[in-house]
């Protein structure tokens, strides 16, 4: 075991390009969904269509050195931590009295959600902001994500992360700091407000996890999330189950067929973004691939699914008491009116409910979220 921090650069062999290249030509299609000309086409999966086409961009037009391109364009890192390496982005502030903040993806997200937003926390006056408003950020892949290690044994659920998410901040030398983050990364961020809230200036997240409760006389707007959250469980939830019961029969198939992992992930962008229907409204072909590629590269679609069979039972709604924000985007899984919120949260210093945005807010409304982010923190600095 060492704390040694090791500068990191993502590195992308012409063979396993080559590699994926062949598979995306070899690809074995199925038949064509049997919702065709309704006004459902997505209702049975990703359309033959539309996997095609997005597969053809990735063999013909997207760059396969992109993905490295953009992050090498950051200070990057690994790390051990209880026997597992870390990779992480570290991108300090030219503010020497920044804020420190962790900040979490999720499932099927990546450290490229935040790669829109780092400019504009980390150095505001050259986006048009305000000094005050600077962050240092260091934002992790969980592990078994990108490339971060595997953990080799079972353990590494949502309470471990936010341990060493917080040793991770101390061995920076950051002594104070908050935390943000959404899907995985909103539980990892809020089980740091229950157990490790010593160093911890206060915390931001856009899916807060709350008990809703379910009065007669709810508000429109706890109708439509109650409507949402019960669309989410008959509907949409099938990944889920299958990633927090069986994540390595499902990593067999993701493994071998990139085609396959681009559309279990996509899928999503379409399920969770503010895109009306289509997600190329809202990310671009080369933006959601270079997230694919973030799994397909480091063969991580078994390890990331693991996190669900290790958390997704447990999920914890323990009381948080430390200076909290939370950023309601319309078009995300679970969402909480202010009273529900209240509920869990003791000192809720931010609530707004934005107009515009899905579950990937960083990736899809990077302006909203960076103004976010900041309007929750400066009280807490």
């Amino acid at each position: 075991m060492t704390d040694e921090i090791v500068p990191f650069t993502v590195e992308i062999a012409q063979e396993q390009l080559d590699d994926l290249a062949a598979r995306l030509r070899l690809t074995r299609w199925p038949d064509e969904e049997t919702v065709v000309g309704t006004d459902a086409p997505w209702s049975q999966g990703m359309p033959l269509r539309f996997a095609r086409e997005l597969a053809e961009h990735w063999s013909t037009t997207h760059d396969g050195h992109r993905l490295a391109t953009r992050l090498n364009a950051f200070p990057q890192f690994r790390t051990e931590i209880d026997g597992v390496g870390i990779h992480f982005l570290h991108v300090r502030s030219p503010e020497a009295d920044a804020l420190p903040v962790v900040m979490t993806h999720g499932w099927p997200g990546s450290v490229v959600e935040f790669l829109k937003v780092i400019g504009p926390l980390t150095d505001p006056v050259a986006h048009g902001g305000d000094a005050t408003d600077a962050f240092h950020l260091v934002i992790p892949s969980l592990p078994g994500y990108g490339w971060s290690d595997a953990p080799r044994g079972t353990g590494w659920g949502v309470p471990k992360i936010a341990a060493a998410w917080e040793q991770l901040m101390l061995r920076l030398g950051y002594d104070r700091f908050g935390a943000q983050g959404g899907d995985w990364g909103s539980m990892v961020t809020q089980r740091i407000a229950v157990d490790h809230t010593d160093h911890l200036a206060g915390i931001h997240v856009n899916m807060p996890l709350v008990i809703p409760s379910t009065p007669e006389e709810m508000t429109p707007r706890e109708q439509s999330a109650v409507a949402g959250l019960q669309h989410y469980m008959t509907r949409d939830n099938g990944y889920s189950t299958q990633q927090s019961t069986r994540p390595q029969t499902v990593g067999y198939g993701l493994a071998d067929s990139p085609v396959g992992q681009m559309a279990w992930i996509v899928e999503k962008f379409w399920s969770w973004t503010d895109c009306d229907g289509d997600p190329l409204s809202v990310l671009t072909a080369d933006e959601l691939l270079d997230n694919v590629m973030v799994y397909w590269l480091t063969n991580t679609a078994a390890s990331s699914a693991r996190l669900y069979w290790e958390s997704f039972s447990d999920i914890d709604f323990s009381p948080i008491d430390v200076p909290s924000g939370i950023s309601i985007f319309p078009h995300e899984i679970f969402r909480c009116s202010r009273r529900w919120a209240e509920t869990r949260f003791a000192d809720l210093r931010h609530f707004n409910e934005l107009d515009r945005g899905g579950h990937f807010a960083a990736f899809e409304q990077p302006e909203l979220f960076t103004a976010e982010v900041r309007a929750a923190f400066r009280s807490m600095r």
